[in-house]
């Protein structure tokens, strides 16, 4: 049976259930698979013509052992949660004309219109699959740059088995993001809006960091998460790396390149750990706004933190990408005793400064930048007017990279990652295009609909986030769950 271990080191190897459901390993590490699956040419081969359900049982039978689920009940999760997708294909793929070969991957047309659907719309429902059938009760915390929250509140919502706990930084993520949180009416869905994070999303990450290291709470509140820093979503993810080299490649083993707006990693761990697996990709290009944090450890092999920048590509905001560690590990021989001392000395300092053959390893088949706002917005108008196609400002970060670094991708395919549809993003398509109303393609039923309904939630400065959670936490769980969750 494949087990899941710490990429620190620490603690026993675990089952796959185990990993998913504590989120976080026992010494505070990410679990990573003891091993690594080798998909050969010939499994590429057969997977070529498969829908993206039929595509994503393939790939995640490699990790999950059929004791834990059967092949029926894997096949029955995937259909649930994709069933409420808006597109057939799940990820439909638009070709631009004025590039060669040069293509948007649509991951938006979930419920919540963004990436976070895709991973977390498996996740959620594995989490509730693993619980129904235990018989127990979760409380999942996240912290949110404007698409996990609205994603995890979605697929949580009304379920028996959940509470969803969704902090994000009040005045850093647009109000239609927030409205996707705080319209719903469900009493397992907590959000929490907090004030004064001049980390952004980081000030979030570091207080559930707290919670978990509070072991008494953890378990008196069955604390757990959703976030990239759990296996489950990063699993899923590769998913979609496959899925769309199948459907521009004209035979099996041509490599391609794939541009992804990142900030955590999460996305780009997934993309790496496929490309390790065996899926031919020449290069995955990391494209970063102004804050550059990945830009730093792929360029000058600098792991820090920095001012953010508030920018608007604000889902990518972000000052520490956690999931690099994951992907590190497998870098480094999975010496976990070097990511450990690299942890620390992160946590100490604030930097670290990679070895030179360290940072030659894990920067194969990876190139970066990072753009400016002006930039951003500039080809958001160019791709509009020339092409009446509209980007949101992740995937125009994405296509601008791939622009800013063409001399060095050579001539192989090109797909471009848009992680969140326009209508998220208003005052950003207003600025872009120079318009005062936007067009339809820059709006969407669900974010219209979520203007016209009540708002609910909490709302929490961050000094005093720790304590009031904890507080907030404890008082529902007393309320609701005292006792034996009724299934």
């Amino acid at each position: 049976m494949l087990k899941f271990v710490s990429n620190r080191g620490g603690g026993k190897p675990v089952d796959f259930e185990t990993a998913i459901l504590d989120g976080f390993a026992a010494d505070g590490g990410l679990y990573v698979p003891e091993e690594l699956p080798n998909i050969s040419k010939e499994q590429l081969e057969a997977w070529k013509h498969l829908t993206y359900q039929d595509l994503a049982f393939e790939i995640l039978s490699l990790f999950i052992d059929r004791s834990i689920i059967t092949a029926d009940e894997l096949k029955s999760i995937i259909t649930k949660s994709y069933n409420s997708f808006e597109k057939e294909e799940i990820i439909p793929l638009h070709r631009l004309k004025s590039r060669k070969e040069t293509y948007i991957m649509e991951l938006f047309y979930g419920p919540t219109i963004s990436f976070k659907d895709i991973g977390l719309a498996f996740l959620v429902n594995l989490f509730d699959f693993f619980l129904q059938r235990k018989k127990e009760f979760l409380s999942v915390i996240v912290a949110t740059t404007g698409d996990t929250g609205p994603a995890t509140a979605h697929f949580i919502a009304g379920k028996t088995t959940l509470d969803a706990w969704v902090l994000y930084p009040k005045g850093l993520i647009t109000e239609e993001q927030e409205r996707q949180m705080t319209t719903l009416p469900h009493s397992n869905i907590h959000s929490v809006g907090v004030s004064n994070c001049p980390e952004g999303g980081d000030d979030l990450d570091f207080v559930i960091a707290k919670l978990y290291a509070d072991k008494n709470f953890k378990e008196k509140v069955k604390l757990s998460s959703v976030n990239s820093i759990n296996w489950g979503r990063v699993m899923m993810q590769t998913v979609h790396y496959f899925y769309g080299y199948f459907q521009v490649v004209d035979e099996i083993g041509e490599a391609i390149n794939m541009a992804v707006p990142s900030g955590g990693f999460g996305n780009l761990c997934a993309g790496g750990l496929a490309k390790k697996m065996g899926l031919p990709v020449k290069n995955l290009i990391i494209a970063n706004n102004k804050n550059a944090c990945l830009h730093r450890i792929f360029s000058q092999g600098i792991f820090s933190k920095e001012p953010i920048h508030e920018t608007v590509s604000s889902a990518i905001d972000i000052l520490t990408p956690f999931n690099f560690w994951r992907y590190l590990y497998f870098c480094v021989d999975k010496d976990s005793s070097k990511i450990k001392r690299w942890v620390e000395k992160f946590e100490e300092t604030g930097s670290v400064q990679f070895d030179k053959s360290s940072f030659e390893e894990y920067k194969k088949g990876f190139l970066s930048q990072s753009i400016s706002d002006i930039e951003t917005i500039s080809i958001i108008k160019e791709i509009y007017e020339s092409e009446n196609y509209l980007l949101d400002p992740h995937g125009a970060v994405a296509l601008t990279v791939a622009d800013d670094l063409r001399n060095e991708l050579g001539e192989e395919k090109l797909i471009c990652f848009a992680t969140a549809h326009p209508a998220k993003f208003p005052e950003t398509i207003k600025n872009a295009l120079g318009v005062n109303e936007l067009p339809e393609s820059a709006k969407h039923h669900s974010i219209e609909k979520a203007k016209k309904q009540c708002q609910r939630g909490y709302s929490c400065e961050q000094s005093y986030l720790k304590e009031a959670l904890m507080d907030a936490m404890n008082n529902n769980w007393e309320l609701n769950h005292s006792t034996e969750i009724n299934n």
